[in-house]
């Protein structure tokens, strides 16, 4: 996620400290450098409308967030909530990962190209506008050699852990605001305070439609920092604080009132849910993968990370040995800078909460108590993931290593340096030797079935009149994957259908949080036959319990798309509703005779 970085105000010279770089030539190398990779890593999908990001689920919701920011943009709706899912009842966006923040302004992609090249151009501008905006506060604050400064940037914004989470979860790898706030809360210049802190009220907000989660750990870390910081240099601290405070102050001051009726609104809007859906303490991570090879890597195979992380994509901290140890070098080596001895406190302090309430070791529990329960119950907290935290180790570690690139950069004008040029060979060496194992691969993807020609090219739309629903057939609910998502993305959220992948209330008089909306009987055995391919004996009872659940979602027209069992599951919904025709790929029940 992020570690502050501040300019070390004991050690650093003062032309560090205002910086603003002119941008030439070898910056923009860097900067395509990023972008080149971030698109190598997304390969798999361009132009492949069949294949989808491995963790399938979190991309179709994306997709759908995306072209629901596009409509709401387009048609002047409300960003927060909307009527196209889990009709009828709706979904509160603002209680979800909208990442409003990348949609909106991803608008015109999305109209012209729709809701896959979209999200695949977010996946770049995330792990390519990390890496960058890293960059250039490493630049502008920390070092002086450009080199030194890319490698850190290529560290922050393409560790296993960053690229895990693009290829399903946005909210989490769009990281590019971090730098960018932290570098005005720990601005050096203690005379700028009105400005600085009105620019961060208004980057908070917007991190806030980015991801809520990110801006929760960004709080943590860069009050952890600054108690280090301020513990190894207190008479820094003392000088440092009142402007920093003043600008926290305005912050917040700008902050609140554009995010007072959103916040209501998540919090207490329709749809508003209490707790989360599952337990956050189960997703930790085993103290074994901080020297493992992630999945997503060049050394990565499937068998190891799956015993020491919850799923692929909380792989957050495999790190690998060698860059562990270069870390602890560093940190002895460069101990005297305060700000390496925040930096590395900062680090172990999140290396240790990822280990959950209770500390695992190569796939077995030890019995010994994790720092989490420290924190586990209090406010907020309670719903972070801990396998989530090492997000703050990843540029605690690119910072280290710009830092120790940079102290052995010979001076421009003499030459020399700190150390001779088979030191910094060697060190370089190291360094790359650290990091190439950590090289990461192509996000993996898995086959999807295509939308069906009827839906994508609006076949239904004589089927459905206005207030009335598409049913995709299974109509699915909670975390699995959607078809009507994924179609309803595809189509730009053409037609409002039920169910959905997202979080709840558990009924309208009971906001405790589940996944999805409560399960009808119908959509429950629909599934469970395209799970199982078992066609069960429908009953009288079945088809009048069918035609109340259709009742329910106000469906005028079910369809029925590519499915693995496709012919029992087509089977089960003619016993239940009678024969229907097959139009354009698809199977398709007009139900407005049934359902009135």
């Amino acid at each position: 996620m992020a570690a502050p970085a501040v300019p070390d105000t004991v050690d650093a010279a003062p032309r560090r400290r205002f910086r603003a770089l002119p941008v030439r030539a070898p910056d923009a190398l860097v900067v395509a450098g990023y972008l080149a990779l971030a698109m190598l890593l997304t390969l798999g999908q361009w132009g492949r409308p069949g294949r989808l990001f491995h963790q399938a689920g979190d991309q179709v919701l994306f997709e759908w967030m995306l072209a629901h920011a596009a409509r709401a943009v387009t048609g002047l709706e409300n960003p927060l909530h909307s009527s196209q899912l889990n009709a009828p009842d709706g979904v509160n966006l603002m209680a979800n990962t909208s990442v409003l923040g990348l949609g909106v302004p991803l608008t015109p992609v999305t109209l012209l190209f729709g809701s896959q090249v979209a999200f695949l151009v977010a996946v770049v501008c995330c792990l390519a506008g990390t890496a960058t905006a890293w960059y250039v506060l490493l630049r502008r604050r920390l070092v002086d050699s450009r080199a030194a400064a890319a490698v850190g940037g290529l560290c922050c914004g393409f560790a296993p852990g960053m690229v895990a989470q693009a290829g399903a979860h946005l909210h989490m790898a769009a990281q590019f605001l971090v730098p960018v706030i932290l570098a005005l809360v720990f601005h050096p210049d203690p005379r700028r305070v009105r400005r600085t802190g009105a620019l961060l009220g208004l980057l908070v907000a917007y991190q806030v439609f980015l991801g809520e989660e990110v801006l929760v750990f960004l709080v943590l870390a860069a009050g952890t920092f600054a108690l280090a910081y301020a513990a190894a240099d207190r008479s820094a601290a003392r000088r440092l604080a009142p402007a920093l405070l003043g600008r926290l102050g305005i912050g917040v001051a700008v902050a609140l009132p554009l995010l007072a009726y959103p916040l209501w609104f998540q919090f207490f809007g329709p749809g508003h849910y209490r707790g989360m859906p599952f337990h956050a303490y189960g997703y930790q991570l085993d103290a074994a993968s901080f020297t493992a090879s992630a999945r997503q890597t060049v050394l990565g195979d499937d068998h190891l990370p799956g015993l020491l992380a919850p799923n692929p994509t909380e792989e957050n901290s495999f790190f690998g040995p060698g860059l562990l140890v270069l870390a602890v070098v560093i940190a002895i080596w460069l101990w005297r800078r305060p700000l390496v001895r925040a930096l590395a406190v900062c680090g172990l302090f999140f290396a240790l909460l990822s280990l959950g309430g209770q500390i695992r070791l190569g796939g077995t529990a030890t019995g010994i108590p994790g720092p989490y329960r420290l924190i586990a119950e209090l406010p907020l907290l309670d719903h972070a993931v801990p396998a989530r935290f090492p997000l703050v180790c990843v540029p605690v570690l690119g910072v280290l290593l710009a830092l120790s690139l940079d102290r052995l950069r010979p001076d421009p004008a003499t030459g020399a340096g700190s150390a001779g040029t088979p030191v910094r060979l060697l060190w370089g060496g190291a360094v790359a030797a650290a990091l190439l194992p950590l090289t990461p691969t192509p996000i993996r993807t898995v086959p999807a079935w295509p939308v069906p020609p009827f839906v994508a090219e609006g076949g239904w739309r004589a089927d459905l009149p206005p207030g009335r629903t598409l049913v995709p057939v299974p109509p699915v609910t909670g975390a699995g994957l959607s078809p009507a998502m994924l179609w309803s993305a595809r189509t730009g959220l053409a037609f409002p259908a039920p169910g959905g992948y997202f979080i709840g209330p558990r009924a309208a008089d009971d906001p405790t949080a589940r996944w999805g909306a409560p399960d009808r009987p119908t959509a429950a055995l629909l599934r469970r036959v395209a799970e199982t391919g078992e066609a069960p004996v429908v009953t009288d009872a079945h088809r009048r319990q069918a035609v109340e659940d259709l009742r329910h979602w106000r469906a005028a027209v079910v369809v029925q798309g590519g499915l693995h069992h496709g012919d029992p599951v087509r089977r089960t919904v003619e016993a239940l509703l009678g024969p229907g025709r097959e139009v354009a790929g698809a199977h398709v029940w007009d139900v407005r005779p049934l359902v009135g």
